[in-house]
């Protein structure tokens, strides 16, 4: 089963966060439902690269043991076939998101993503993360000029 980025960020937003653990339950549950059985860490590539692309957001909770998964800042979250179900299908308790605790971790990733592009001298995810930069500070409580200047400086 693949699944895109917009996907993986709707089916995180019908619980409005998850763990990764409960990210691979949800889509091992929706594989079997499509006729497919697959071990949960068929998945791992698919939840790294929509956290690579922004699509997803991990941040530590301050009451939590796992970090939450979140809907990230290019994402257009949408369902894949048969996921309105899956809030009837898992148990996964109610959570309230800190929006000020998820952009900093935003901003932490982005900060180091941006060192390393630049480091890499990666004109592809310069670009790339010069994109990001202006949804994210649209999608949480974040200033990333001086990043942005940063990433403008490298491609100059």
């Amino acid at each position: 089963m693949d699944v895109t980025g917009d996907e993986l960020a709707g089916i995180v937003d019908l619980f409005d966060a998850l763990t990764a653990d409960e990210l691979r339950r949800a889509l091992v549950e929706l594989a079997y439902r499509q006729g497919e059985e697959l071990d949960p860490s068929a998945f791992d590539g698919d939840i790294a690269a929509a956290l690579e692309t922004y699509h997803l957001v991990a941040f530590e909770p301050a009451d939590a043991d796992d970090p939450w998964l979140v809907p990230g800042p290019v994402a257009f979250p949408e369902l894949p076939e048969n996921a309105t179900d899956l809030p009837h299908m898992l148990d996964v308790p109610a959570r309230s998101v800190d929006r000020d605790r998820i952009g900093a971790a935003a901003e932490e990733k982005f900060r180091s993503d941006t060192a390393e592009a630049v480091a890499d001298e990666n004109e592809a995810r310069i670009r790339e993360l010069l994109d990001v930069s202006y949804e994210l500070e649209v999608w949480g409580p974040v200033d990333l000029a001086s990043a942005r200047e940063r990433l403008d400086d490298a491609l100059a």
